[in-house]
């Protein structure tokens, strides 16, 4: 037997049949989201091709990161979600931490043994998205993928927080572990080991940087008629851009898409 209950909004069907004695019931077979929108932003707040504050894509990322940073509802500004892809084309998406921008790309730190760190060797390509819910807007960013140098690695892991260090140490990431108490366990260990040292940075662990080809403004609006303006740097200057194709800084062109 089927039962319909409506919770929140939403319309969850569960499945009551019988079961043994002491089986727990799973909590719901479907779950129906259809109800599950929110208002954005009124045509009025549109952002347009006058609203630029650049025609460089960094700098307009600058200014949006700004307001990001000074938004009280928004915890890390700097989160996103990194996403990365096999050689056979399997992608896999976590969130990490940008750790700077420049008109070079933008980097971030990692475990090269890590997931994310193979699929990068393989498939040196990435796409990263940074989503402002309080502001209706989000960022997607798509280019390739290199390691720093050693040397600007080493600088930021022994800038971080002593804890932050050890714990680059013990984790060897994605590599199934026993349980959590092997992780304090080998804390212990490595605070007691370096509690008058420097702690030295893993060989394993490094930093990357994503050189942007591709660089997309988002702002949601009510109606669903959402802002798109992307950004693209062409490989060929001299190559004919079409008609609602217009001409950025540099190398770059930017262009309206379709919600």
């Amino acid at each position: 037997m089927m039962r319909y209950a409506a919770r929140r909004g939403l319309r969850v069907w569960a499945w009551l049949g019988s079961r043994p004695p002491g089986q727990v019931l799973a909590p719901a077979a479907a779950m129906d989201l259809g109800p599950l929108r929110k208002s954005y932003r009124g045509d009025e707040e549109a952002f347009e091709e006058k609203h630029l504050a650049s025609f460089d894509p960094i700098k307009q990322f600058a200014m949006w990161f700004e307001e990001a940073m000074q938004c009280p509802s928004i915890g890390e500004a700097n989160a996103m979600c990194l996403a990365t892809c096999t050689r056979d084309g399997r992608p896999s998406a976590r969130m990490v931490l940008l750790k700077g921008f420049s008109q070079d790309g933008f980097r971030f730190f990692t475990n090269h043994e890590s997931r994310k760190g193979k699929e990068l060797d393989s498939n040196p390509f990435a796409s990263i998205v940074f989503y402002w819910e309080p502001l209706n807007r989000q960022v997607r960013i798509e280019g390739s993928v290199e390691r720093l140098p050693e040397e600007e690695s080493e600088h930021y892991f022994h800038s971080r927080p002593r804890s932050s260090q050890i714990g680059a140490v013990v984790s060897h990431q994605s590599a199934v572990i026993p349980d959590r108490e092997y992780l304090r366990k080998k804390n212990t260990e490595l605070e007691e080991l370096y509690r008058e040292g420097t702690v030295p940075k893993p060989a394993y662990w490094g930093g990357y940087v994503l050189k942007p080809d591709i660089v997309e403004f988002w702002q949601g609006q009510t109606n669903r008629l959402h802002d798109r303006i992307v950004f693209r740097r062409l490989q060929d200057a001299t190559a004919p851009m079409g008609l609602m194709t217009h001409k950025g800084e540099g190398n770059w062109v930017y262009e309206r898409l379709a919600p």
